[in-house]
């Protein structure tokens, strides 16, 4: 908000559980659907393993940012996942069909995203890492992220999304966007980190 964008909350409890948070933040609350009407961008923070509730229809035309991300003991085992035929985003993109997706968000830890962010005289911001497959939507998240304090690398279609998911280099690590850059080269499909590699950022 501080970013100038009107911001509606949701969640999938009754939207008067978020008062007091809303408040905090001087941002409105919700229904999931009165969200969905309200913004142009719909940012979805759920477990990956819920992403078929995602309203497709109600979401059709929409810009939505994928944060989510693939944890086997949390969300079940994905055979397609397990055996690199496909990305979490990719997965998504399939059911919200009518969506513009973008992967962003998913790599940064929700306690940083006030803490790390600068304004955009400052050297060295963070950065993070953005796929999608539709190139306007892309760039309407690149101007979002650089009004509220981040640095981005356009990592290319929702395919290779995956060198910046759970376990590669560039998940959840603070780097600018040289530092960025050189993680997201360094990602190998079917390596991963070990879990305590960004446990320790917690």
């Amino acid at each position: 908000m501080q970013a100038g964008y009107q911001v509606m909350l949701s969640n999938s409890r009754d939207k008067n559980t978020l008062f007091s948070v809303a408040r905090g933040i001087g941002c409105e609350i919700g229904s999931q659907q009165e969200a969905i009407e309200f913004g142009d961008i719909i940012m979805a923070a759920i477990p990956f393993i819920n992403y078929p509730q995602l309203p497709t229809e109600l979401l059709a035309n929409k810009i939505v940012l994928d944060t989510m991300n693939y944890y086997p003991k949390r969300d079940g085992q994905f055979q397609q996942l397990d055996n690199y035929e496909t990305t979490t985003s990719e997965l998504v993109a399939k059911h919200l069909n009518k969506s513009k997706l973008i992967k962003v968000f998913n790599a940064i830890l929700a306690k940083d995203i006030v803490k790390d962010a600068k304004p955009n005289d400052k050297l060295n911001r963070r950065a993070i890492p953005v796929a999608g497959d539709d190139l306007l939507a892309k760039q309407v998240i690149f101007e979002l992220l650089d009004r509220v304090g981040f640095d981005y690398v356009d990592v290319g279609s929702l395919a290779v999304s995956w060198k910046f998911e759970r376990a590669k280099p560039a998940y959840c690590f603070p780097f600018n966007r040289s530092q960025l850059q050189d993680a997201l080269m360094q990602a190998k499909r079917d390596i991963q980190l070990p879990e305590n590699a960004w446990n320790k950022l917690l």
